[in-house]
């Protein structure tokens, strides 16, 4: 952040004046008797810290790959700064194991012919590296299992363009959105997810048709990484998978895992990943924009030859196999027992720093606890952050602190439905906040379906609404870790925020950095979050739960034992 400074000369021609001033008015901050909502809104709008915490996370500590020197790091840091705000019993809490980590040391890569030019690409995670001289490049355009084998043969120490080509169109409309009325307004229409009535109906031809072709795409994409690995391909060179202007959309690489093309199953949905410590076989491989790939495949069906020079090195870290989650605490006075919990995803892709994904959600949690604390207030319930690994990989880290902390749900069949085996953490929970869908504001908050939280919302939107958070919506959104909570039956709740260039520019792309996060918008999403959980820890009574089945940790051992039996 910059700020104006007054040059020395403008100083010197001030007046000096010798007449006693009056005293300052104090800040909102230590008026105890002030309404605690206006002095969140006060401290979080006008003495915010949040870009701060984003920009160490982000500009210091860079991408933070799940397993990575540079996550750990993070962890640490933020532990380390919760401390420093004030909250007590700041942790690393293990969960895993999750195999090892990666990072990347090193990367260059250009073409050098038909003309020289640097290759604009960006290699996956847990891809090895490669020392390429002059190699040759082959368009494998591949759109079946069949078409493949025409290239069977003619690979050995080749480097790959795998897959079609994209048009890419002009940018008539923004790329930036923010939340029109009339969207709030749907999104306040949605329909409730638990009315079986309205929920659509499981096998239209055309949800059969998509997941027929779901199917297909996976097949060929499962065989295609074994077939190359079988023919001794040297390096996989994808094209963004979204995104133009340069921009590189890029996640981890893919494993060679066997496929069954009869049922279209393959080793990954088994759980082999690769980021396993005995991961199926994985060859180099970069994700490249765009353009330059159109480019490259255009100059090869001409007949045109083209060659590069490519080298990539990469750390695979494996001495500790379990990850951790960054946990820390405002202690409850009265209802010191139970807890409110608000968090977001600290782990990111590589291509960019994570700033909106999820960094920003990071720093407006910590923001939201330092907002709190800086205003000596005094929650009833404890209120607990959290910082979540693993996210990316499939929300691994929530997961497994809601499985060793409250419960874990047991997917039943047609003769049982699905239960909930829980643990006596599970009734003192009164709720979970996450913020995990980029940097723009917060508009409102997504129910998950239950509706009884609805008219205490409303309530505390209602100070909120110059803020511009002013919806309320029944209908579920995923993706993220409020999922692991709603899962076991806990109220687990995901803000509504504005799009921004979430999905269009910065979601795990090289462009997820600092400067796509508003800085007015990330102060008003910890000011909202700081203000939803400590009204969550003031109130009498937990807030409303979904109805569902729960059984002991006793009684489901019991269930299991007689199934066997």
């Amino acid at each position: 952040m910059h700020f104006p400074l007054i040059p020395a000369a403008l100083l010197a021609l001030l007046p000096v004046v010798s007449v006693a001033q009056p005293a300052p008015a104090k800040p909102a901050r230590s008026t105890p008797d002030a309404d605690p909502i206006a002095r969140i809104k006060d401290e979080g709008m006008n003495r915010s810290q949040v870009m701060q915490t984003l920009s160490y996370l982000t500009d210091n500590i860079g991408a933070r790959v799940t397993g990575s020197p540079a996550l750990r790091r993070a962890n640490e840091w933020t532990r380390d700064e919760l401390t420093k705000m004030g909250l007590t019993d700041a942790k690393l809490e293990a969960w895993g194991p999750f195999g090892r980590g990666w990072s990347l040391t090193s990367y260059t890569g250009e073409v050098i012919t038909p003309q020289v030019q640097p290759l604009q690409a960006y290699p996956k995670a847990w891809a090895p590296g490669c020392n390429l001289q002059n190699a040759e490049v082959v368009w494998v355009n591949a759109s079946s299992i069949a078409e493949l084998e025409k290239y069977r043969g003619k690979l050995r120490g080749k480097v790959v363009l795998s897959g079609p080509t994209r048009d890419v169109k002009p940018h008539f409309e923004p790329e930036a959105t923010r939340a029109t009325d009339k969207e709030l307004l749907e999104l306040a229409d949605a329909p409730d997810p638990n009315d079986e009535k309205k929920a659509p109906t499981p096998g239209s031809p055309a949800a059969v048709a998509r997941q027929r072709e779901a199917k297909r795409r996976y097949a060929l994409a499962a065989t295609r990484a074994q077939f190359f690995v079988q023919e001794g391909v040297a390096l996989i060179l994808d094209p963004s998978r979204a995104g133009d202007g340069g921009n590189i959309f890029v996640q981890q690489a893919s494993g060679a895992s066997p496929v069954d093309t009869t049922t279209m199953e393959t080793l990954y949905n088994s759980g082999k990943k690769v980021w396993d410590l005995n991961p199926p076989p994985v060859l180099p491989q970069a994700a490249v924009s765009i353009e330059q790939y159109n480019r490259l495949a255009r100059m090869l069906q001409s007949g045109e030859p083209v060659r590069v020079n490519v080298k990539i090195a990469a750390d695979f870290h494996d001495k500790d196999p379990m990850q951790y989650n960054t946990v820390a605490e405002i202690k409850g006075t009265d209802k010191a027992d139970e807890v409110v919990m608000l968090g977001g995803h600290l782990d990111s892709w590589q291509g960019g720093t994570g700033a909106t994904d999820n960094a920003a959600g990071v720093a407006v949690a910590m923001e939201a606890v330092r907002i709190l604390k800086a205003l000596d207030l005094k929650p009833r319930r404890t209120i607990r952050v959290a910082l979540w690994t693993g996210e990316e990989q499939g929300i691994y880290g929530s997961e497994a602190y809601v499985k060793q902390h409250f419960g874990e749900r047991v997917e039943g069949d047609q003769s049982n439905p699905p239960r909930v085996t829980t643990k006596p953490e599970h009734d003192k929970l009164s709720a979970y906040f996450n913020l995990d869908n980029g940097a723009g504001k917060i508009r409102g908050v997504y129910l998950q379906g239950n509706d009884g939280v609805r008219p205490i919302f409303r309530r505390w939107l209602q100070p909120l609404k110059e803020l511009g958070a002013t919806t309320l919506t029944l209908a579920n959104t995923g993706g993220t870790d409020h999922l692991s909570f709603d899962a076991v039956g806990l109220p687990g709740f995901q803000f509504i925020q504005d799009e921004l260039e979430y999905f269009s520019r910065t979601h795990h792309s090289t462009q997820d950095v600092l400067d796509r996060a508003p800085v007015d918008d990330m102060k008003q999403a910890a000011t909202v979050m700081a203000a939803f959980v400590y009204q969550t820890a003031m109130l009498d009574q937990k807030l409303p739960r979904k109805p569902i089945q729960k059984v002991s940790g006793g009684e489901a051992k019991a269930k299991k034992k007689k199934k066997k039996a």
